[in-house]
């Protein structure tokens, strides 16, 4: 019998997580924008997916932490505040 280091959990904790598959009906300006993100980026629905929902999970744990959020025009200096609604 041969020994272990770490427990099971603790091995697995070191794997990557195998990726969770979702079915989403998208409201057709979201289909528009999703093409366009494409065409823009050239990276996958998957990708930009993943980035949209890792956005939005920093954007709104800012906001509930008490956060603003703002975008700056660099040309013009412009500040437009960001609002979730």
């Amino acid at each position: 019998m041969t020994g272990s280091t770490g427990s099971r959990t603790e091995r697995d904790a070191t794997r990557p997580q195998a990726a969770e598959r979702i079915t989403v009906a998208l409201i057709p300006k979201a289909v528009e924008d999703l093409q366009r993100l494409q065409e823009r980026t050239g990276l996958s629905k998957t990708d930009i997916v993943n980035r949209a929902i890792t956005l939005y999970e920093f954007i709104d744990g800012a906001l509930g932490d008490g956060d603003d959020l703002s975008v700056r025009n660099k040309e013009t200096g412009e500040i437009r505040h960001l609002k979730l609604l």
